[in-house]
């Protein structure tokens, strides 16, 4: 992403005698626009559109892992989608409730773990039926709340061994293709395409889900984004989601949009 830079123009008196022609025509021109911009009438201020009346509700939680500026681009722009933006360490403090405070919740975090009552109102939040999206590095947050990962994302990252279990790897800067597995309102629109990401291994994903993606990348599962069994409330839990590449990704940014929406129990 390229940076802005403001720089200030300097208008040099010239000595007569020394300067050429070029440079008497470039001063006269810049100093003819500099006096007509004084006159120039303010420009109005940015007013963008209002978010439709039925616009679903969207908290975006993010936190404890960097991630390029990009991903807030996924969400951004579109007139059914009101997000607002609540990042760790603030995240959860107070209790969440679907329908009031937010039709999904969508988690782009990463906290090692977060206070009791932070626990409790993530979870008022899913046991009362709100939706919730959880993308990429979010499946490793939260790693010793075993509840969470098992019963309502359906997923664990496993940042160390557990028994006979090696802990989980990544790999970042991975060119993959990834296929539908299963016809879903999440994956609508969706066809086989190449995406550049980071890929996890040795996950545990939880036998029930119902598995949207797959890849046959060798560093990597197989299953990228899965519907979870938890009963209480629509989970969809995408892998996919590092950097850049897969913010910008056409693909990326209809499979969570699509997710949102299916699980504020919207059409897709």
């Amino acid at each position: 992403m390229g940076r802005l830079r403001r720089s200030g123009g300097i208008i040099a008196v010239v000595k007569p005698g020394t300067s050429s022609p070029r440079a008497t025509r470039a001063g006269a021109a810049l100093i003819a626009l500099a006096l007509g911009a004084v006159g120039a009438p303010a420009q109005e201020p940015l007013r963008p559109l209002p978010k439709t009346k039925d616009a679903v509700r969207v908290l975006l939680v993010t936190g404890g892992h960097d991630h390029d500026l990009s991903f807030y681009s996924v969400l951004d722009g579109q007139d059914d989608l009101d997000v607002r933006v609540d990042p760790h360490p603030n995240a959860f403090r107070g209790k969440v409730s679907p329908g009031r405070d937010a039709d999904v919740v969508v988690l782009y975090d990463m906290p090692e773990a977060m206070a009791p009552e932070q626990e409790t109102h993530l979870r008022g939040f899913v046991e009362a039926g709100g939706g919730l999206v959880a993308l990429h590095h979010a499946i490793a947050g939260r790693s010793g709340w075993r509840w969470w990962g098992e019963e309502v994302i359906g997923g664990r990252y496993l940042a160390a061994p557990e028994g006979a279990r090696a802990a989980s790897t990544y790999k970042h800067d991975v060119e993959l293709t990834v296929r539908v597995a299963a016809g879903h309102p999440v994956v609508a629109g969706l066809q086989t395409f190449r995406i550049l990401d980071e890929t996890y291994k040795g996950m545990w994903i939880s036998p029930g889900v119902t598995v949207l993606l797959t890849t046959d990348e060798a560093t990597s599962d197989g299953p990228v984004a899965w519907v979870s069994p938890y009963p209480k409330a629509r989970v969809v839990t995408v892998q996919l989601g590092h950097g850049r590449e897969a913010h910008l990704h056409p693909s990326y940014r209809r499979l969570v949009r699509n997710a949102v929406l299916w699980a504020a129990r919207r059409t897709p």
